[in-house]
């Protein structure tokens, strides 16, 4: 999947000769935690976030100083250089973006011009609908040998038995040599596809109890 296809294409921004009270008020109304700030000509040149904007104003008891703060423009305050992404970029690879960069959103410019954005939220969408934890079904665990074909092999007694496959996740056991099969199945009752792994050979992490 890519990001074009998840991100938000509607953004709202502003300007760096915009005040922070304005990104306050805009924050606030939208119900959103970020605004790219662009030029005329749609550049981004930073971004704010609903954090940036609370921490230009440290303490509500000095009301004076507070709405000094808030007059000023927001370039005083936005993150510039901004990471952005492209449309065409794979989500899992702003995933991994978000989590080196430990942020939340990411502008999506095209040809330097903005033409959307994608938050964490985006994603983590995405990943529930890719997975299919939204729907009925159960959650089979397989622990198997690390070799090449051995998901065939697996996913073959699923086939054998009837038994629909929603979504596939692998990834690392702790033995190197070994790896973990997570299998999302449209089926309620996964007894008779569990007892048919173990008879296959197959090691069931979960559901782990014995039938």
């Amino acid at each position: 999947m890519i990001v074009e296809e998840i991100m938000n294409k509607h953004v709202i921004t502003l300007s760096p000769a915009d005040t922070i009270e304005t990104a306050l008020r805009t924050l606030t109304a939208k119900g959103i935690r970020h605004i790219p700030i662009v030029t005329a000509n749609q550049e981004v040149v930073g971004i704010i976030s609903d954090r940036d904007v609370r921490d230009a104003c440290p303490s509500i008891l000095d009301e004076h100083i507070c709405n000094d703060m808030l007059k000023q423009p927001i370039q005083r305050i936005m993150t510039q250089p901004v990471i952005t992404c492209h449309p065409l970029d794979f989500v899992e690879e702003i995933a991994t973006v978000f989590y080196d960069n430990k942020i939340g959103c990411l502008p999506v410019t095209q040809a330097g011009s903005l033409v959307g954005i994608i938050t964490e939220t985006n994603v983590l969408h995405t990943l529930v609908e890719l997975t299919g934890a939204h729907q009925p079904g159960s959650q089979v665990e397989v622990q198997v040998e690390n070799i090449p074909g051995i998901l065939s092999k697996v996913v073959a007694v699923f086939a054998k038995e009837n038994v629909n496959i929603v979504s596939v996740l692998v990834y690392p056991a702790k033995d190197e040599m070994q790896k973990i099969l997570v299998f999302r199945i449209q089926t309620m009752n996964p007894l008779k596809i569990i007892n048919q792994l173990r008879g296959e050979g197959y090691h069931v992490l979960w559901p782990n109890a014995t039938f």
